[in-house]
């Protein structure tokens, strides 16, 4: 989510956020966010902040939109790429304590957005409660996953979604029941400029021999297909009628490179980081890929990486 317009870096601003907040939270100015995201590319944040509470988030989207500050939000940075330009405004991640909760009660899980989809599977499996295993290898959180209804192996987050609770731009929040959300492939359109504080997810109760097989057979699949080097997982969406990995293999793109950003040899849909890669040659990476699907089998290809900073972008 961004909202406001820019504005330079100040010690002043990060004092008036840091009262707003009034939680004891940190406003770090001039933030490094490459090596908080997992392709470890990108620029700098104007502000980075991670706030101690629900009161001091919904205070510093106040603070931020009286003072026409953009406010963007980081998650796990599994599939996150900033601009080598860096990133205007406020950058905020929801990983304290009281955004990573996770509580069982019957069988539902009450998560919090910080809460890693994999802590999110396991806790399920203790629980013996089924159908969230393909969130095991997934690498984001519960608020991430939510934005762009994130799925694995067929499933969707959204196919287990209960809940959700959101904050408004103006710091209210509000809670709505998953089937009067809308969503679609890859994408959660209300949460485009909310802000997930969580969710309530329902399994169905099962064996913990039968989770644990599901799981390992989850694992072994998907590690027999994707690189184990630093990416943002997949790329782009897949298009009708054809996996974009496939696409991009039967273009004969596997293992070209860009600097230091290389399509990876396992799976066409992964842009992997070699090694001192910058966001710029992990763009030019993703044009190469999208002029080729267009000019040579008519496929307009969506990012599902999300590119964040400079002008707004949302392509």
């Amino acid at each position: 989510m961004s909202t406001g317009v820019a504005a330079p870096v100040s010690e002043e601003v990060k004092a008036v956020l840091e009262s707003a907040a009034a939680d004891g939270t940190v406003v770090e100015p001039d933030c490094l966010l490459a090596e908080m995201t997992t392709l470890w590319a990108g620029g700098r944040a104007d502000f980075f902040a991670e706030p101690n509470s629900e009161a001091g988030l919904s205070a510093l989207l106040v603070a931020c939109r009286e003072r026409g500050l953009l406010v963007t939000v980081l998650g796990c940075g599994s599939n996150f790429l900033p601009l080598d330009s860096g990133v205007r405004g406020l950058t905020v991640r929801l990983g304290r304590a009281s955004f990573t909760g996770i509580e069982a009660a019957g069988s539902r899980l009450k998560c919090g957005a910080g809460a890693k989809l994999k802590n999110v599977a396991a806790e399920a499996k203790r629980c013996r409660l089924a159908g969230m295993e393909f969130l095991e290898g997934i690498p984001g959180s519960i608020g991430g996953g939510l934005r762009m209804n994130a799925g694995a192996m067929g499933s969707e987050l959204f196919d287990v979604v209960e809940t959700v609770r959101f904050m408004d731009p103006a710091g209210g929040v509000f809670e709505m029941p998953a089937d009067s959300i809308e969503v679609d492939y890859r994408s959660c359109p209300l949460l485009k400029n909310q802000i997930a504080l969580g969710a309530v997810l329902n399994g169905e109760p099962d064996t913990a021999e039968a989770i644990a097989a599901r799981m390992a057979g989850f694992a072994e699949r998907r590690w027999g297909s994707q690189p184990k080097a630093r990416s943002a997982g997949c790329i782009f969406k897949n298009p009708k009628g054809i996996p974009a990995g496939k696409l991009v293999d039967e273009l004969g793109l596997k293992g070209a490179s860009e600097g230091g950003a290389m399509i990876s040899e396992e799976h066409g849909n992964f842009i992997v980081n070699k090694g001192g890669a910058t966001a710029d040659d992990i763009l030019r990476l993703i044009g190469r890929i999208r002029e080729r699907a267009l000019s040579e089998r008519g496929i307009e290809l969506q990012t599902e990486v999300q590119i964040i900073g400079g002008e707004e972008r949302d392509d």
